[in-house]
């Protein structure tokens, strides 16, 4: 096929290119480098060095002998993205290009319009690109189980049926996001599904939960084909932050109580995810949703699993509480579906101690890369 992968720089965006060239699909990977931009204005660089696009493409075909296509420029330039359609006639474009982060989102009015405008333009132009230029082309959309929030219902997969006043209908399952950027996924899900009722697109809209992982199978033959791994409190995600305060031995610090429960995957799993939805496409007037995790923590229990870990690997982590910079519920009941992956074919990767010593001893040869204070709160949600 022709992949199409818009944010083609980011942490599940280059590795997803390089996974579908290997695979033997032509790849065209587009970024702006906003999240690099974003990431230097707030001191919150990737832990280990990434080349830019070009860099990296070279690299990759040095080691691979495979050329992925890449163009710099903005999915919110309308322009720009119909142009990159038009000439490259994608078979499924895979869309992470948005501004990634919760925390980014709840800094003030210059962050929060940042978010809200480049999410919802890159989604409203690439959908416009497909309509004008590509049709039949999959759009395989990158949301978020953030959407729904901590419901005190079981979460469905993406729909729920009800019955009301003796009458039954299908809806979308009720969204009540967490933070800005969260919200900006919820309405990324409204517009795909006006424009698939009303045009007949097909999309595919993953609901993924957060990723954790360094490793990859293009990756591994080169260090500078890793992703970018944030450890910060801004653009890094809870396993990461734990895993890096292991190795830089100060406590990994837990928000709150600590019994916030989330579904995560391995990045490997990501890979997986959207290659099966590639290779199963949503039907022509389909918003097919998908619940993309694998296993379910509460943060005290990753806090945990990271601590028991790096004391068997001589590291001397502890765990502290500490008052929680957002407003979420900190004791909740979870309990999601997720069945539509394992029935196209997903074959899970678990966050056993193996997988979490691995991610320490991939992180400790950075360790004097660490800044520890980009790693404690400095976003709080309330004014």
């Amino acid at each position: 096929m022709r992949i199409m992968v818009l944010g083609g720089d980011g942490y599940l965006g280059w590795p997803t290119a390089m996974a579908f060239r290997r695979a033997g699909h032509q790849v065209r990977a587009i970024d702006n480098y906003l999240r690099r931009t974003l990431a230097a204005a707030t001191d919150s660089d990737a832990l280990m060095p990434n080349p830019r696009l070009p860099e990296r493409v070279e690299i990759f075909r040095r080691v691979c002998d495979s050329p992925i296509e890449f163009a710099e420029g903005d999915c919110s330039d309308f322009g720009f993205i119909s142009e990159q359609v038009q000439d490259f006639a994608p078979d499924a474009i895979v869309h992470y290009a948005e501004q990634p982060s919760a925390p980014y989102s709840m800094i003030g009015y210059d962050e929060a319009r940042t978010t809200l405008s480049n999410n919802l333009l890159a989604t409203f132009n690439a959908v416009w690109a497909v309509l004008q230029h590509a049709p039949d082309c999959h759009i395989i959309k990158l949301g978020t189980m953030g959407e729904y929030g901590t419901p005190n219902i079981d979460i469905e997969e993406g729909w729920i049926d009800i019955e009301h006043k003796g009458r039954r209908d299908r809806f979308l399952f009720p969204r009540q996001a967490g933070s800005l950027y969260h919200t900006t996924k919820v309405l990324d899900t409204d517009l795909l599904w006006f424009y698939v009722r009303v045009y007949g697109l097909r999309v595919t809209d993953l609901m993924q939960g957060p990723v954790y992982g360094i490793s990859t199978d293009e990756a591994d033959l080169d260090r500078r084909l890793m992703p970018n791994f944030h450890y910060d409190d801004i653009f890094g995600t809870v396993v990461n932050r734990f895993l890096v305060q292991a190795v830089a031995s100060v406590p990994l610090t837990v928000y709150g109580k600590g019994g916030q429960i989330r579904g995560y995957l391995n990045l490997r799993d990501t890979l997986q995810c959207i290659e099966l939805a590639a290779a199963n496409p949503a039907r022509k007037g389909e918003l097919r949703v998908l619940n993309q995790f694998t296993e379910t923590f509460s943060v005290n229990e990753l806090a945990e699993r990271v601590r028991r870990v790096a004391v068997g690997m001589g590291l001397p982590a502890e765990v502290r509480h500490i008052d929680n910079p957002r407003k979420e519920m900190e004791e909740h009941y979870y309990n999601p579906a997720h069945h539509g992956l394992l029935e196209l074919g997903l074959r899970p990767h678990f966050m056993t101690d193996d997988v979490v010593a691995a991610m320490i001893e991939a992180i400790l040869p950075y360790r004097d890369r660490i800044a520890v204070d980009r790693i404690l709160p400095r976003v709080r949600w309330r004014q």
